[in-house]
């Protein structure tokens, strides 16, 4: 099986004693069909058998489900450490003992502002009681954490909040941005806008030295390099932290309180639900290579806007998906919340002013020049949706798309300079290239050949280039046919042969 599963979050009830404004399912009282406890151990069973590292246990509010500790104790006996997300209202010295007993290893209490901010979002004599619980857990076994839903009101008091939790002993801090569901849907005045991330991520960033870890969680980023240091911090074991997609269904899941199984607990919609442990095992589910296609076939190309020309977009795959979903009603749209996404549109507002072609032309040239593909080609677009037909400008666009992946858009613009310069070795090779990233390699060939045709001692790239698609096709002795045949005309290709076979001879190996 090509994923394996790490981590997961069992919402193990909907019964909640709190009514939060920002509550992402609406809980209120127990559910019909929860699962038995008898269901939970078996439960629990299985995911030890799946081979999960930790699970954290939620709501609901899991401190209200009475046999919680018998669950974090069935999960602990299968080798997998339950962490637990709290309101803390519940919070006191037995249910500290119990933790201990059933060896959670994290308990996270959520905290939403200051004193009058926090009981505002959540109810009054809450903020006492959480402050209570830090103290009870500074010297337990049980490492304590706080969790904080960012919104327009609490945003504004991150700094007093961050040395309140100092104070209290807390060395694990996650932030994220409250999204509308659930109850936020009611309370747009409290959403944050796209551009206050940045906010969050240079105070994570300025907080650097602080005693405590802030995690920025799965919804706050993307490609900014404040954010990588600070996740650097939060994951000093991780030798590479940047952003490489949404792990639902690839090395994380969700568990709704009655059994069924999806791949993240904040997509609830039901055509995202893979299926139910009391009808299918888990095991089943997770590898049923029809499920969670969602995520596990997430592609570029699938998304809208800037994430879908965006230099990282194959690896970033939009950032968190849950965003795109209840931002803009579907998960294929632009992630607007995404640090690197406000930077380029705020360059896009920029360009806005900007309609001399020359000034524009020049622009371009210095951006590709510093390796700033992703301003470059939206300065490009302006330019040519100016002067239409300018082959250099043609030319340079579908360098500057191809090496930001975008291959189609790369494939279109030389097919547009081709028109204009059909025999152009540089725009032949470049319009072979793209099709051969498209899958289209006999079609990319014929342009290949016929810019290898063009080619003279003064520029050999078609040669070079070709011999790797080749070799990335697996077509080795078609890469060593095209080798020869540039040695055989043009002796000091030689060197670039060497080091072309010596690829071939290690990826054989």
């Amino acid at each position: 099986m090509e994923y394996k599963p790490i981590t997961a979050v069992w919402e193990i009830t909907m019964a909640c004693n709190m009514r939060c404004k920002h509550c992402g399912s609406s809980c209120k009282e127990p559910l019909p069909d929860e699962l038995s406890t008898e269901e939970a151990v078996k439960l629990s069973q299985d995911i030890g058998d799946l081979g999960l590292k930790w699970i954290t246990l939620s709501g609901g509010e899991p401190l209200v489900r009475r046999d919680w500790p018998v669950i974090a104790q069935e999960l602990t006996d299968n080798g997998v450490i339950p962490n637990m997300i709290t309101n803390g209202w519940l919070f006191n010295e037995d249910i500290l003992k119990k933790a201990e007993k059933a060896e959670v290893g994290t308990m996270a209490i959520s905290l939403d502002g200051l004193k009058d901010t926090h009981d505002y979002m959540r109810m009054n004599g809450s903020y006492d009681r959480i402050m209570n619980a830090f103290e009870l857990m500074e010297d337990s076994s049980i490492t304590g954490g706080a969790i904080t839903t960012i919104n327009t009101i609490n945003m504004n008091e991150l700094e007093e909040l961050k040395n309140v939790l100092i104070d209290k002993g807390v060395k694990l801090w996650q932030m994220q941005i409250g999204l509308p569901m659930g109850n936020f849907v009611n309370h747009p005045e409290l959403i944050i806008k796209p551009e206050d991330v940045d906010r969050l991520i240079n105070f994570a960033h300025d907080s650097l030295k602080d005693d405590i870890i802030i995690f920025p969680a799965d919804c706050i980023g993307y490609y900014n390099l404040k954010e990588l240091e600070v996740r650097r911090k939060a994951y000093p074991k991780e030798y590479d932290v940047t952003w490489k997609g949404c792990t639902a269904g690839k090395r994380s899941f969700g568990i709704l309180h009655n059994g069924e199984i999806l791949g993240c607990t904040s997509i609830r919609d039901r055509e995202y639900i893979e299926g139910n442990i009391r009808e299918t095992p888990l095991r089943e589910i997770w590898e049923n290579e029809d499920n969670f296609s969602w995520s596990r076939t997430m592609d570029k190309s699938k998304l809208g806007g800037l994430c879908n020309e965006c230099i990282y977009g194959q690896i970033c795959l939009g950032g968190c998906p849950n965003t795109r979903l209840t931002m803009n009603g579907t998960i294929y749209s632009e992630n607007s919340y995404c640090s690197y996404v406000v930077a380029m549109n705020k360059a896009l507002k920029w360009l806005e002013d900007i309609n001399d072609f020359d000034t524009l032309k020049d622009m371009a040239n210095n951006f590709t020049r510093a390796g700033d593909y992703q301003v470059a080609s939206m300065v490009l677009d302006k330019a040519l949706s100016i002067t239409p037909n300018d082959t250099e400008l043609l030319s340079l666009q579908g360098f500057i798309s191809f090496m930001l992946g975008n291959y189609e858009k790369s494939r279109i613009v030389n097919e547009k300079a081709l028109s204009i310069a059909p025999d152009d070795a540089y725009l032949n090779k470049g319009m072979g290239l793209s099709l051969s990233k498209l899958g289209k390699l006999d079609e990319g060939m014929n342009y290949l050949n016929k810019a290898m045709d063009l080619a003279d001692e003064t520029y050999l790239d078609p040669y070079y280039d070709t011999a790797i698609t080749l070799i990335e096709y697996g077509k080795y002795n078609d890469a060593l046919g095209i080798i020869k045949k540039a040695t055989d005309k043009y002796p000091q290709f030689e060197p670039t042969a060497r080091s072309l076979r010596d690829m071939i001879r290690g990826v054989k190996q």
